[in-house]
């Protein structure tokens, strides 16, 4: 039996994460829950700031407390999945500070086009300043440098999307060694 596990799906903004996470959570399958990163409340960059010296700062933090709860909270046989727009290290770094729990991190893109459009859709627009596309570089960097699941959401589907997501699950399901236990693991 599968022990407790956890599937983080990161990207930058507009990539198509809560939407999907969203649609799989509607699916009600048996030992998945869903969870959402910005359920904490995100603070203004000022409070990030004051509070925690950076918005890196304030993320790491942020990434170790999701990371605590679920290893708390994701029972035996069970995946949790967190949509959570967050750095793959940060996840790996928090993931050594709690109980040995599977993690498969996922990071999901799309071209430059389709996530500035989606932004502009739902009223994000000051979200396609020029700072996401290095993010959004970043973490593909960090994915590759990991190794990591891609999922490319350009041309897919909102359905299609969250199937990718479940084949993800079945995979950590399926072979559950595979994935992360510690940094480096």
């Amino acid at each position: 039996m599968l022990d407790a596990a956890m599937l983080v799906v990161t990207g930058a903004s507009g990539v198509g994460k809560t939407t999907a996470v969203r649609r799989l959570e509607a699916r009600r399958r048996p030992g998945t829950n869903c969870f959402y990163f910005d359920d904490i409340g995100v603070p203004t960059d000022e409070m990030m700031q004051r509070e925690f010296g950076s918005g890196e700062a304030w993320q790491a933090d942020a990434t170790r407390r999701w990371i605590a709860r679920l290893a708390k909270e994701t029972a035996a046989g069970s995946v949790s999945v967190l949509d959570g727009q967050t750095r793959p290290s940060f996840l790996r770094t928090a993931l050594a500070e709690v109980q040995p729990i599977a993690l498969r991190i996922v990071l999901m893109e799309c071209s430059s086009e389709a996530r500035n459009a989606r932004l502009r859709a739902r009223g994000d627009a000051e979200l396609v300043a020029a700072r996401m596309e290095p993010w959004s570089a970043y973490l593909r960097g960090q994915a590759d440098a990991l190794g990591l699941s891609v999922i490319d959401t350009t041309a897919l589907t909102v359905e299609a999307t969250a199937d990718a997501l479940e084949a993800e699950i079945e995979a950590l399901r399926a072979a559950p060694e595979r994935a992360t236990l510690h940094p480096g693991g």
